[in-house]
């Protein structure tokens, strides 16, 4: 069988301890393969997440602070990238069901051919009455997954 090379990889940021971890394996592979890297994290506000509404009313001002904000995280992010030698990065925001747009849309409208994602993000307790967006991304995504432990999960 022959290796593959991927083109277009996508590390699912969340802000959890597993940033850095999934960062890190992210650009080694998109180093080791010359592949363009999509930093991607995804804003939850005020949705149906599997059947429980979460009722958070957010004004435009707040959502532009979160997103600047964000913005602002992806970028030093970014930098650390080029840092480790990865020139070709680009950051992206986006709203909606993480699960999803992770899994499916991001990669159809980017033509990703790896998703790096990390364990964490949810406590044991969301995990059991939401699910795992690794899980769901591991066993829905269009492309390859990449799942980075971290520490605590191994």
């Amino acid at each position: 069988m022959k290796d593959m090379q991927y083109q277009n990889i996508v590390a699912a940021i969340d802000g959890s301890k597993a940033t850095i971890p999934v960062l890190t394996a992210a650009v080694k592979s998109a180093l080791q393969n010359h592949a363009h890297l999509d930093l991607l994290t995804i804003e939850q506000i005020g949705q149906i997440t599997d059947g429980y509404i979460t009722d958070t009313t957010v004004s435009s001002e707040q959502t532009y602070s979160l997103v600047e904000a964000t913005k602002e995280r992806l970028e030093d992010l970014k930098m650390r990238a080029w840092k480790m030698g990865l020139l070709d990065v680009s950051i992206h925001i986006r709203f909606g069901n993480p699960k999803r747009v992770i899994a499916e849309d991001f990669p159809k409208d980017h033509h990703s051919d790896l998703i790096v994602i990390g364990t964490t993000g949810l406590s044991s307790v969301e995990r059991f009455v939401l699910g795992s967006v690794t899980n769901y991304v591991n066993r829905n995504a269009l492309c390859d997954v990449l799942v980075v432990r971290t520490e605590d999960n191994n």
